[in-house]
């Protein structure tokens, strides 16, 4: 705690954070288990991790514990193999109060290469616990359910409940996460907080179109060629029109800090039958960066004309496009909004330095709360960036400092937000 605010707080405060430092161990040991239970997403088989968290919070006392399997056709729809999400309310008083839901995810993109650590080991090294799933965002699991397990102190002084609430889904959009619960009605919260960063507030976060585009030709031998249609010489004329359309993007900015310019990728193609056979498919697929200024169903008619238009220049060439994702952009929350006043007057009490409220260029599951009229922000146990944990690639890790800290920031945030006095 910075000591310069460390007196500030009064004695029903001091008591929580003691309780955290008292248990700091098993905070750290929880998110160990976590990260050495594999959760690739894909192939997306993460039923054993929410089995294993739903059996954690019955260990640690919380009475409300669901494990709510997702129907299997909807986890097929969704490219994944098993998912169940884990919920648990905790009432305080006579429940009267807000419900404040904290939902982070356990699923996880995959290791990848270069790892210095067993990616599933939660290896400790120089104050930081090394694995998939530590910054990204198995931290925040740990972080919400200490923060809440800390409450029950001072449980005689609030009034409300706080809804866990762990999905298996965000790496690949959230629909049979955090939308599926609340469409259901499995949570029904006030306001939410959703897995982030320690050393700032997220207020926006960046939307993102994925789209297959496919086009299809006729196959022939190489040794005429010109019987067929070449669909991935069709496919180069289509990728430098899309190129050339990226580097357009950059003369674009958002007006929300943090966010940058819109983006694109194309992260994947596939095409072609044999070396010596003129390909009759070709396949890629891309990922747009959408800033909250951008609507998604204009840049997808955009890029649909584009490549519609360059696919016709080639004779004998089909072109189709198929929407992936389309994940809106949320945000930018307004700073004076109670959420961000409460989180962040207990953030200066934890952490040193000034305090910023930002956007990030990336999209998460906060947006699905925001879209259903929840008001939200994104703060959890992570660093200032993602490059900085090395989210998402080799040697991912967070630091047991801010793990702590973020703990302590979510339940006295908890505390003044159901506070009865």
């Amino acid at each position: 705690m910075s000591t310069a605010n460390q007196g500030t707080l009064n004695s029903s405060k001091q008591e929580v954070l003691q309780w955290i430092e008292a248990h700091t161990d098993h905070l750290i040991s929880f998110l160990q288990e976590l990260v050495a239970i594999p959760s690739d997403n894909p192939p997306g088989d993460c039923y054993n991790i929410a089995t294993h968290i739903e059996k954690r919070l019955s260990d640690f006392r919380f009475e409300d514990v669901s494990l709510l399997p997702v129907e299997p056709e909807a986890v097929k729809a969704n490219g994944m193999i098993r998912v169940a999400n884990v919920v648990s309310t905790t009432s305080f008083g006579d429940g009267a109060g807000p419900t404040i839901a904290l939902n982070s995810h356990g699923d996880v993109v995959a290791p990848g290469l270069g790892w210095t650590y067993d990616p599933y080991g939660g290896q400790i090294v120089d104050g930081k616990i090394y694995g998939r799933g530590a910054a990204v965002s198995k931290s925040d699991i740990a972080t919400y359910t200490f923060a809440v397990m800390a409450l029950r102190q001072v449980a005689e002084q609030l009034s409300g409940k706080v809804s866990l609430a762990f999905t298996f889904d965000e790496e690949v959009g959230g629909i049979i996460g955090p939308k599926w619960l609340l469409e259901k009605g499995h949570i029904a919260p006030d306001m939410a907080i959703a897995a982030g960063f320690t050393h700032s507030i997220v207020n926006a976060h960046n939307g993102c179109l994925h789209l297959e585009i496919k086009l299809k030709g006729k196959s022939a031998h190489a040794a005429a060629p010109e019987t067929g249609y070449d669909a991935i010489e069709a496919m180069t004329g289509v990728l430098a029109a899309l190129y050339e359309y990226r580097r357009t993007l950059r003369g674009v900015s958002s007006k929300v800090p943090g966010i940058g310019t819109p983006n694109m990728v194309v992260g994947l193609i596939s095409g072609g039958i044999n070396t010596n056979v003129v390909p009759d498919e070709c396949t890629i697929r891309i990922d747009r960066r959408l800033i909250p200024e951008e609507d998604g169903e204009q840049v997808e008619a955009e890029l649909r004309r584009l490549v519609e238009q360059t696919a016709s220049e080639y004779i004998g060439i089909e072109a189709a496009v198929e929407r992936i994702l389309l994940a809106k952009s949320f945000g930018p929350v307004p700073e004076d909004t109670a959420l961000i006043q409460t989180l962040g007057a207990n953030w200066k009490e934890i952490m040193d330095g000034e305090l910023t409220v930002h956007g990030v260029p990336l999209y998460a599951d906060a947006r699905l709360f925001a879209e259903a009229g929840i008001p939200t922000v994104m703060f959890g146990a992570g660093p200032r960036t993602l490059l900085e944990a090395n989210g998402h690639r080799a040697d991912e890790h967070v630091k047991i400092d801010d793990l702590v800290k973020a703990t302590k920031i979510v339940a006295l945030t908890l505390y003044d937000l159901l506070n009865n006095k």
